[in-house]
């Protein structure tokens, strides 16, 4: 059975706690979240705003996407093996 590395957590919980991160956002991809939302409320939201931000933010959370989706076709074929 494959065995699966972990991604390092960038940002320690207290970190996410005090950037008043929510729960379902704390993921491999928040330290990225912090700075986009400073940005956000800076700009007060305007859409054409903190377009770096968002993009790399966007790009974190699909490379995460597509690692859970390979890790699980891998698990899946090991299980149609056995």
């Amino acid at each position: 059975m494959a065995e699966f590395e972990e991604p390092e957590m960038k940002i320690s919980a207290e970190d996410m706690a005090s950037a008043r991160i929510p729960l379902r956002y704390r993921d491999y991809c928040a330290h990225m979240l912090v700075p986009l939302n400073k940005c956000r409320h800076r700009t007060m939201y305007l859409p054409w705003k903190c377009e770096e931000e968002r993009h790399a933010y966007e790009k974190c959370q699909y490379e995460d996407f597509m690692r859970r989706a390979k890790m699980l076709s891998q698990i899946n074929e090991n299980k149609s093996i056995s």
